[in-house]
């Protein structure tokens, strides 16, 4: 299987890559066009590194965070391609196929993706999160990802119009396929200790694999390419919307869920941390501030 792979591992990388530059040109032009005295943001653009137990080379990434923009607060759109063998611990913080046969024997992995968290300067406008992602190990494959949104104020219609594309994203691999990665979304992106969801949903999967790689991946890449549609003409209808003292309060507050989420049960932080991979870039995904009551 390794050798058959190749090639798939460097479409999906060169994908996962191809998208991140997508989204930071749609942000760096969403900054060009929002009014202010202050630049426009700009995207730092940092290489990632990772290094084995033995000292090798274990793969690494980019990170391309903006901070303190027009629009964005804190944004953060981050490639990854990370190699090497699973531990114990990260075998069990692994997101999909714990107690994999064969891993305890071969442990070797291969993994691939973008991540992308979005904390707004405007309370009205959502925050918003999405991944997609490639993981191969010598016993199996498969994809995971998603995209969900994050309002402190929610509006309906918003909320309906980003639902809708991840709709359209799905619908061409199956009729049934969005109330079913929706359903997942709705569970997995809900916080047991304060018994309610961190946002408003979207969709998201995981352990992906019909056996048909090239239908998979073009899901993967079809739940990718419906982001900037999703999110963008959000971005546009509320990045002007007036806002006060109470509305940046709720948007504290509201980011505080957000992180505990995060630092409790997110799984791609703990199998990130447990492999080894840079700290920032795994805690990207924080917000710059938040408040505790």
């Amino acid at each position: 299987m390794t050798e058959i792979f190749e090639a798939e591992k460097t479409q999906a990388a060169s994908w996962f890559r191809q998208l991140r530059d997508d989204i930071v040109t749609a942000f760096t032009a969403l900054e060009a066009r929002q009014p202010g005295n202050s630049p426009a943001g700009q995207f730092d653009v940092r290489a990632t590194t990772r290094t084995a137990e033995d000292g090798s080379d274990a793969g690494g990434g980019e990170m391309s965070v903006m901070r303190g923009g027009r629009v964005f607060e804190k944004v953060g759109v981050n490639i990854s391609t990370v190699f090497g063998t699973l531990g114990e611990r990260a075998q069990a913080a692994m997101a999909a196929r714990k107690g994999l046969p064969g891993m305890k024997d071969d442990p070797r992995f291969w993994a691939s993706g973008i991540s992308l968290v979005a904390h707004m300067q405007n309370p009205h406008v959502p925050a918003v999160h999405m991944n997609t992602r490639m993981f191969w190990t010598p016993h199996a494959w498969w994809f995971g990802g998603g995209a969900d949104l994050n309002p402190c104020i929610e509006y309906a219609e918003d909320t309906a119009h980003f639902h809708g594309e991840m709709k359209r994203a799905c619908d061409p691999h199956g009729p049934a396929l969005y109330d079913e990665l929706k359903a997942w979304a709705d569970e997995y992106f809900y916080i047991p200790h304060r018994k309610r969801a961190r946002g408003v949903g979207g969709i998201f999967y995981d352990d992906r694999n019909t056996g048909d790689w090239d239908a998979d991946f073009k899901l993967t890449q079809d739940v990718g390419a419906a982001f900037l549609p999703a999110f963008v003409p959000l971005v546009d209808k509320r990045r002007e919307t007036p806002w006060d003292d109470a509305d940046k309060d709720t948007q504290l507050r509201h980011r505080g869920l957000y992180a505990e989420y995060n630092l409790v049960y997110d799984r791609g932080t703990k199998f990130g941390l447990e492999t080894g991979h840079d700290p920032d870039a795994v805690l990207m995904s924080l917000p710059p501030m938040a408040k505790w009551y």
